[in-house]
């Protein structure tokens, strides 16, 4: 992960709140220059993701905390792999603790569960995707761990895609009134944004299509048979999206409907957190 200075700006702000005016049970137990060992001990299956995060994380604790590591993001790891090892000031390295299973704790749980719904339609040409259903300010953070995990990342916020929902629609007072708004409002700011926009059924389908004006369509709520008719109608000129109540058990058969994109919401909000340990080392 590329640790830009948003990212260490929000790992400072989770030390901050961490840490508070010190820590200290650590400086209360343990002698100040009193050095130690630590290893990552990997309890649960998974797809490892957060290494260079926790290395941000130990760096700004200590920078004189050593890491040595063994493996990396995107890794398959296997209960009782061990994942890194550290060496330094033992308090420092009790303090910086939480935060770096927080960080790659959650990180890995969501590149695990990407990873177990790519793996069940790899073979069928569709491309998933995540949505905004993040952490506040843990965004840049889990969206990594999706792409780690293979998915792909859908707009990262309100401000790089303009998506019509229905909401959007109804305030507007239509689907070609919203699309001509949303058109309208680009061009009198110089924006060049993908439209996507939301349908409720196939008579949608067909007033976005009769308009024109997007880029792509989503088939919000649709059965998987509803969304072939709409891949059918759509017939390649526009982006298609299948989205709302896809689940595991459902992934594969909407999968094989033909549609270009599913988004899928519960990488970022419907996950566990993998099992990982950071302990000392006799």
């Amino acid at each position: 992960m590329i640790i830009d200075e948003q990212v260490r700006k929000l790992i400072q702000m989770s030390l901050q709140e961490d840490i508070g005016n010190g820590d200290h049970s650590s400086l209360s137990c343990i002698p100040a220059g009193e050095m130690g060992d630590m290893k990552l001990l990997v309890k649960e299956d998974g797809i490892l993701c957060g290494v260079d995060v926790a290395r941000e994380v130990l760096r700004q604790v200590d920078d004189t905390i050593q890491m040595e590591c063994f493996m990396q993001d995107g890794d398959a790891i296997h209960k009782g792999d061990i994942v890194f090892k550290l060496h330094g000031p033992a308090a420092s390295m009790l303090t910086a603790e939480r935060n770096v299973l927080n960080f790659m704790q959650r990180m890995s749980g969501i590149a695990t569960m990407t990873h177990e719904y790519v793996e069940l339609v790899k073979d069928t040409g569709v491309t998933l995707l995540d949505t905004r259903k993040t952490t506040p300010n843990m965004r840049i953070f889990e969206k990594y761990a999706v792409k780690v995990g293979g998915a792909t990342n859908h707009r990262f916020g309100l401000y790089d895609m303009m998506m019509l929902k229905d909401n959007h629609i109804d305030f507007a007072g239509g689907i070609e009134k919203a699309i001509d708004a949303a058109n309208a409002y680009q061009k009198s700011k110089g924006l060049d944004l993908k439209i996507e926009i939301e349908t409720r059924s196939l008579d949608d389908v067909r007033r976005v299509l009769a308009h024109g004006g997007v880029h792509r369509i989503m088939f919000d709520n649709f059965t998987p048979a509803q969304i072939v008719d709409g891949v059918k109608l759509v017939d390649h000129r526009y982006e298609t999206e299948a989205s709302g109540g896809i689940v595991k058990e459902t992934l594969r058969d909407y999968a094989l409907t033909g549609v270009d994109f599913i988004s899928v919401g519960a990488f970022t909000h419907h996950i566990s957190s993998l099992d990982l340990s950071l302990k000392f080392s006799k």
